[in-house]
């Protein structure tokens, strides 16, 4: 029997797909949503990477984290096989961990522009420091926009 897709998920390409391929970088990732299905409520979602790895740009070194996103949706949610493939693709990047982790922020902040996100990268310590960054959208310390008069 012929499975045939949603029409109200046609655009989601990699879920179900089992020809997905791992991206080579984030910029080749196609992150996809789909409609938050309860956008009146503000929820939150979270999604967790325990096995995320980039390269550090000095020595070449997989560098190992814990990716930790949480989000309130506006009209879009993230699709979770997106997300992995996108997540994966900076296998072989090599970048700080503070910029590795501001890009997840800014990259899922552009697709699905959610009202608020946090993005927290844990990560495995070396010669004995460990590092943990975490970014949020919108930016605490931006100004709280002002109505106009």
């Amino acid at each position: 029997m012929k499975r045939t897709k949603n029409r109200r998920y046609a655009g989601l390409t990699l879920l179900g797909s089992s020809e997905a391929t791992f991206p080579k970088s984030p910029q080749q990732a196609r992150l996809e949503t789909f409609p938050n299905p309860n956008v009146s409520r503000d929820y939150w979602i979270r999604l967790e990477c325990p096995e995320f790895t980039s390269l550090c740009p000095v020595t070449g070194q997989p560098d190992f984290a814990e990716i930790l996103i949480d989000y309130v949706p506006d009209k879009l949610c993230i699709e979770t096989k997106s997300l992995k493939l996108y997540l994966s693709s900076y296998r072989n990047v090599h970048s700080f961990n503070e910029q590795v982790v501001n890009s997840v922020l800014d990259d899922l902040v552009r697709v699905c522009r959610p009202r608020e996100m946090k993005v927290e990268g844990r990560f495995v310590p070396r010669g004995g420091l460990a590092l943990t960054v975490l970014v949020e959208h919108p930016s605490p310390s931006s100004p709280t926009p002002q109505p106009k008069k």
